[in-house]
């Protein structure tokens, strides 16, 4: 069995379970976290996960962040001068993620979105480098009715996330899923 077969299985074992409503909104999230290899064979599988979801009775919407950067930056007036300067850019990189911010923060509080489903987001790889993604996730934690899936290519290891097997993690109270039975 893959590594993705058997991601995917952990998951729809794991979205079976109960909910527990009264949970935090940082323990409301869950990673699914697999090696960055295996990016572009969970994308073609997203549609199962959303079955899983689905078939255990639970809401899905998808937020997927992949393009979210070149959207913003070809909406920046001076974006020319910024390619000519790219350091020049972390002046508005706050704008970035405010942006990011706020978009989530409007599917995880639309009418959509219920304590009984999930808002699945991927692409947060191509964040990486120009916000974090804890931040990100720490300042809508409180906004999450029902879970928040965030599809996460890079490492857990002793409450330690990293993306992309960058240097840098944070420990995080989300619930890992993974590939391993060990989690």
């Amino acid at each position: 069995m893959s590594r993705v077969d058997r991601l995917l299985k952990r998951y729809q074992r794991f979205v079976e379970l109960p909910w527990d409503q009264q949970l935090a909104g940082p323990q409301r999230v869950w990673f699914v976290i697999y090696d960055k290899t295996d990016e572009r064979r969970i994308r073609a599988r997203i549609g199962e996960f959303e079955l899983a979801t689905k078939g255990a009775g639970h809401g899905w919407q998808l937020v997927d962040l992949t393009d979210s950067f070149p959207h913003w930056m070809a909406g920046q007036e001076y974006r020319e001068s910024y390619f000519r300067s790219p350091e020049d850019l972390d002046i508005l990189l706050s704008d970035f993620r405010d942006q990011i911010i706020q978009n989530l923060e409007a599917v995880l509080t639309n009418d959509g979105s219920t304590t009984n489903s999930i808002v699945a987001v991927m692409g947060i790889a191509s964040l990486f480098g120009f916000l974090k993604v804890s931040e990100v996730i720490n300042t809508v934690a409180n906004n999450i009715r029902g879970r928040l899936l965030v599809f996460f290519p890079g490492e857990y290891e002793n409450n330690n996330y990293r993306l992309l097997d960058a240097r840098d993690g944070w420990n995080y109270l989300s619930v890992p899923i993974t590939a391993d039975e060990g989690m």
